[in-house]
């Protein structure tokens, strides 16, 4: 009986063989989807319950520089998109001045080298809306570490593509695909691949060559070069 290899792109991510004279898919468990999900999850929220309890006090002392250096509000909610495509709000320390949005495009209005800017990268390495302390967490990455939570809760995981908002969605074209199959990341290819420093279409092509080539054992080689990364503050402004 003749058959041949086919892939599956179901959510149990499963390959099997299909016969050939009736067209019937015969599903022969390669590597369940579902087990390195549920493995996936498990390690996250086992890592993140850890580390967001050796950094509270860290976190603690963050709060109260902020409510000192820069009032309140502390944290901000920004709505990102997430598994699925579904919107979640990404915790992150405030580090921009209250009405950031306004202040954005009043500066994109008056500075054409600025708008350039945006438009290629969705960043500004002079950016008016940092205030002086959120200079410095974005410098170290600790505006991010309120994500934890949003790890323990599910939208998000320690390794994937770094969360994006709607606006962005149109720059990954048809590879937006590939990043709707995974939770966002606190950390990922692009995070210890130069970050701000690389174009966008490499990051793009960086978060779908994660989702594609995903192990375990990679998520744990991109958590170790990660701590490099943020100690050398690579491309983060």
């Amino acid at each position: 009986m003749a058959t041949e290899t086919v892939g599956v792109t179901s959510d149990a991510g499963i390959a099997g063989t299909r016969n050939a004279s009736s067209g019937r898919v015969e599903i022969r468990t390669i590597v369940s989807r579902k087990v390195a999900q549920l493995s996936k999850r498990g390690f996250d929220v086992a890592v993140s319950s850890a580390a967001l309890i050796f950094l509270l006090p860290l976190i603690a002392a963050m709060a109260g520089a902020l409510l000192i250096l820069q009032g309140r509000p502390l944290f901000i909610r920004h709505n990102r998109v997430g598994l699925g495509g579904k919107s979640f709000p990404c915790l992150k320390f405030r580090s921009m001045v209250v009405n950031a949005d306004l202040t954005l495009r009043a500066h994109l209005r008056d500075n054409a080298a600025a708008r350039e800017e945006w438009e290629e990268t969705h960043k500004l390495k002079n950016d008016p809306r940092i205030t002086p302390i959120g200079k410095f967490l974005r410098k170290s990455s600790v505006d991010e570490l309120p994500q934890l939570i949003n790890i323990i809760l599910g939208d998000m995981s320690l390794v994937g593509p770094r969360p994006i908002v709607r606006d962005e969605i149109v720059r990954y074209g048809l590879h937006i695909e590939d990043y709707k199959r995974v939770r966002p990341g606190l950390t990922g290819l692009w995070q210890i691949s130069g970050r701000n420093d690389t174009s966008y279409h490499d990051r793009v092509a960086l978060d779908v060559r994660y989702v594609r080539e995903w192990s375990f054992w990679r998520d744990l080689s991109i958590i170790a070069k990660t701590v490099p990364a943020v100690l050398k503050s690579s491309g983060s402004y």
